[in-house]
């Protein structure tokens, strides 16, 4: 049986800097270099009869915590009441049982694969853009502006 990490254990969540969106940003990068690893392990695994493609599922639980009603307290910890807590939205590795391609049981698809690597890619990128930014931004404003 194959074990993909989830997360690099020992690495210190990004906390304090910069708030929640940093934290969701950095809950975004390890959400898309996990998918990476995932295609990457059905990609090399599209000839292994029996082999069954698997998936990261990290959008709709994000989705789910930003959209619940909260209580609109200012918090100065995570686990005050209110706000969301980026920690407890975690990527889920999903393996598909009951579909097949192939006579031989494989159904990793090729084309879905290549197709979700570059849409993937994309994603990672713009997310490290849109987090590099906000440290640009962070950064100004402990330079005074400069």
């Amino acid at each position: 049986m194959r074990r993909i990490p989830v997360e690099k254990e020992g690495w210190p969540a990004v906390t304090g800097i910069g708030g929640v969106i940093v934290q969701v940003l950095t809950r975004a990068l390890d959400a898309a270099a996990l998918r990476q690893r995932v295609i990457a392990d059905n990609i090399a695994n599209s000839n292994t009869p029996g082999f069954k493609r698997s998936g990261v599922r990290f959008e709709e639980a994000l989705r789910r915590a930003l959209s619940e009603e909260r209580l609109s307290l200012r918090t100065t910890h995570p686990r005050h009441i209110g706000g969301i807590d980026p920690a407890a939205v975690r990527p889920e590795v999903i393996t598909e049982r009951h579909t097949s391609m192939r006579a031989d049981g494989n159904n990793v698809d090729m084309e879905r694969e290549m197709v979700e690597l570059v849409a993937n890619t994309f994603a990672y990128r713009t997310t490290a853009q849109v987090l590099a930014a906000k440290f640009d931004g962070l950064q100004y404003v402990i330079n005074g502006g400069r």
